[in-house]
C-alpha cells in the first residue's frame, strides 16, 4: 500500500489516450499543433496572457524558470527547506551557472515578507556581496501547507519593493488550488513564473513552465535546448498537459488526493506536525511504530528520527486509506 510519493501513482487513463491520439506525424520539437495550443490554454486558465514551455521534470521547470529571473552572479531567496535547496542536487547552481540560493525561515516551510527581509535587507549594495534577484516560493509548501492569496500578495509586494522577480514552485499547485477553493489566478497571485506540476497529479512525464512575463520565455527557449530538454517529439509532452486541463481533470485529481490525506489526518490527531492542507501528512512516529506500519504493508518515507511522511495521490484506493487511518489510530 503505497504512500511514499505521488510520483509513484499511476498515469491517468485520459493521459494515455491523449498520448496515443498524438501518435501521428506532426512538426517536431515544439512546432506541433498541440504545443502551439498551450499559450492559449493557460491564458484562459489564468485569465491573463501567458507563454508556456513544456519540460519533462520539475527540477528542469524550476531551474529554467529561475534562469529567467536571476543572472549567474546573483542569488535567489527561498525557504531553507525548499525543494530547490534540499532535493535538486545543486541543479539551480548548474542551470543558473553559479547563482546562489539564500535561505529564509518560516513556519511549515513558508516564507513571509518579514523572514525574507531578514535575509535581503542586510545585504550591502556593493560588488563584494551576492545580490538577490528573485524569490522562489512553493505552493503547496514542502510540508503540504498552502499560501493564501493574501500571503502571496504580501510576498509579491515585498518582491516589487526590492525589485526582485518572483517564482512559484507549483509541483503541487493543483492540490493548493483544490484546498483553497479559489481560481488558479488567485492561488498564483502576481508571480512572474510558475512551475505548474502535472507529473504528481496524473501525467506521465510533463511539466509546464508558465511565464506571465511573456518576454522572459523567449530566452528560456534557448536555455531549454541548451540544457537538453527540448524533446524532438514534443507533441507527447503537450498532449499530457492538455489532457490534464481538459474537463478540469487536474483539479479533480488534486481533490481526490487531498481528500485521501484528510482521511488519514483525521486518525492522526495529536501526532500531526503540520496542518494537512494538501496531500501530505507529517506525523510523529517512533521507529517501532514505523516498523509496525511497514510490517502491516504500508510504504512511506521516514522524516527524521521520530517522524514519517505520508503522501496520497489521485488514485489512492479507499480501502488502503481506510486501512492506514485505522493502523495509525491503533498505534
Amino acid at each position: 500500500m503505497q504512500f511514499t510519493s505521488d510520483n509513484a501513482a499511476a498515469v491517468h487513463p485520459s493521459v494515455w489516450k491523449a498520448m496515443m491520439a498524438a501518435d501521428a506525424p506532426d512538426a517536431p520539437y515544439d512546432g506541433d499543433a498541440l504545443s502551439r495550443r498551450l499559450d492559449a490554454a493557460f491564458t484562459d486558465l489564468f485569465e491573463r496572457e501567458c507563454a508556456v514551455l513544456w519540460v519533462a521534470t520539475g527540477t528542469a521547470a524550476n531551474c529554467l524558470a529561475l534562469a529567467a529571473l536571476a543572472p549567474p552572479h546573483g542569488a535567489v531567496v527561498c525557504h531553507r527547506e525548499a525543494h530547490i535547496e534540499m532535493d535538486e542536487a545543486g541543479a539551480p547552481g548548474f542551470f543558473l551557472h553559479g547563482a546562489k540560493l539564500l535561505l529564509a525561515d518560516g513556519e511549515s516551510a513558508k516564507v513571509t515578507p518579514q523572514t525574507l527581509a531578514a535575509v535581503v535587507d542586510p545585504i550591502r549594495d556593493d560588488v563584494h556581496q551576492v545580490q538577490p534577484h528573485a524569490i522562489s516560493i512553493t505552493q503547496a509548501s514542502e510540508y503540504g501547507c498552502v499560501y493564501r492569496p493574501a500571503e502571496v500578495a504580501a510576498i509579491a509586494a515585498f518582491a516589487r519593493s526590492r525589485k526582485l522577480g518572483l517564482h512559484m514552485d507549483g509541483a503541487r499547485f493543483a492540490n493548493a488550488v483544490a484546498h483553497l477553493g479559489c481560481s488558479p489566478a488567485e492561488a498564483a497571485g502576481d508571480v512572474d513564473a510558475l512551475s505548474f506540476g502535472f507529473v504528481k497529479n496524473g501525467a506521465m512525464g510533463a511539466e509546464a513552465i508558465v511565464f506571465f512575463d511573456v518576454e522572459a520565455a523567449r530566452t528560456i527557449r534557448y536555455r531549454r535546448k541548451r540544457a537538453g530538454h527540448l524533446q524532438s517529439k514534443g507533441r507527447f509532452m503537450a498532449a499530457q498537459i492538455l489532457a490534464m486541463l481538459e474537463g478540469d481533470l487536474w483539479i479533480a485529481n488534486a481533490r481526490a488526493a487531498n481528500a485521501a490525506a484528510a482521511g488519514i489526518a483525521a486518525s492522526a490527531r495529536d501526532r500531526l506536525l503540520h496542518p494537512v492542507e494538501a496531500n501530505e501528512v507529517f506525523l510523529t512516529c517512533t521507529l517501532a511504530e514505523r516498523e509496525a506500519l511497514r510490517a502491516a504493508g504500508f510504504a512511506f518515507y521516514d522524516w527524521g528520527p521520530d517522524a514519517a511522511r505520508l503522501v496520497t495521490s489521485w488514485d489512492a484506493q479507499a480501502e488502503h486509506v481506510a486501512a492506514l487511518a485505522a493502523a495509525i489510530a491503533g498505534l
